[in-house]
């Protein structure tokens, strides 16, 4: 079954562009000129990643993420004109997974698109070895199941939150420095900015297991250095 993917873009020559480059790779595409019609299709349908332009006439591209991430885990990619941190840094505030900022060549977009998905299906799927569940203090991953729980409640992660806690719990007991974390979750070169990515990341999986960044439980950061999971 074809993946499915939400375009949504005022600028019709901009999503029906992106559109013609994510069919040509074989995914299911739904496109969206209004924030309005992107509201209806996100409560109405089912989609495995969207692209939002931040830059909306209607409702923001921001909004249609909380609305997403409200019910949702699939990927969201932000695209806008604004290459401003402070842009950057609500989008991830809010569940972005990944930002491109405008204009962007349409086979670095599909490039970003195929990362995330590969995440994302990567995380939705089963691994056909045997059961191996990290258990830290209460906090249990399957990563064949790729399931997290915290005192035996399921916790909802998004792929990349997923990857981050995996990755750390995986490395139990060792610091793993910022930029080697960013090179594992994001398979990217650390670059500045990066780190904040990171931190964002962080705060919200924080959030989700009910870690304390002043007292935690599970995650600990070693100022200067990088992030730990004692275990």
């Amino acid at each position: 079954m074809k993946l499915r993917i939400l375009v949504v873009d005022d600028e019709k020559t901009i999503a029906d562009l992106v559109g013609i480059y994510l069919r040509n790779e074989g995914y299911e595409v739904t496109i969206a000129y209004t924030g309005a019609d992107a509201a209806s299709l996100i409560l109405s349908r089912e989609f495995d990643l969207a692209i939002l332009d931040v830059m909306l006439p209607d409702i923001d591209g921001f909004e249609l993420l909380r609305t997403i991430r409200a019910d949702h885990t699939y990927p969201v990619i932000m695209l806008t004109a604004r290459d401003a941190p402070a842009d950057k840094i609500e989008g991830l505030s809010l569940g972005a997974d990944d930002y491109v900022v405008k204009p962007f060549r349409p086979l670095v977009l599909v490039a970003r698109v195929k990362a995330q998905l590969r995440r994302y299906t990567s995380y939705g799927s089963r691994d056909e070895q045997g059961s191996r569940i990290i258990s830290i203090n209460g906090l249990e991953i399957n990563p064949d199941a790729h399931s997290v729980t915290v005192d035996g409640k399921e916790v909802r992660c998004t792929p990349i939150e997923y990857s981050i806690l995996l990755h750390l719990a995986e490395n139990r007991g060792r610091v793993v420095p910022v930029e080697d974390l960013f090179r594992a979750v994001w398979n990217e070169e650390f670059m500045p900015g990066s780190n904040n990515t990171i931190m964002v990341h962080i705060r919200h999986l924080r959030e989700k297991i009910g870690d304390d960044a002043q007292n935690p439980r599970f995650i600990k950061n070693i100022w200067g250095v990088g992030y730990t999971i004692e275990g």
